[in-house]
């Protein structure tokens, strides 16, 4: 189990985190407004709000574990 999801499209066998391509989006629209004059502190605090789980099938078939239906109904990827 990985907090990035990038692992689990390197052959981890699972991930839940944050997809951290959009929050370094995020991240880049906070040093722009920084850029243009805007106080750091006059920043709002934000925290994410989306959260991913991605299944890779592949490994769990090369471990032989077997992924309840009710786990992979919720996964909002699965690698195969």
């Amino acid at each position: 189990m990985h907090t990035q999801l990038e692992h689990a499209e390197a052959g981890g066998l699972m991930a839940y985190g944050v997809d951290f391509a959009w929050h370094m989006r995020r991240t880049a629209s906070y040093i722009d407004r920084i850029l243009k004059g805007t106080k750091p502190a006059d920043l709002p605090v934000e925290q994410p709000t989306k959260f991913e789980l991605v299944i890779n099938l592949k490994t769990a078939k090369a471990l032989g574990v077997t992924i309840p239906p009710p786990v992979l109904v919720r996964a909002d990827r699965l690698i195969e």
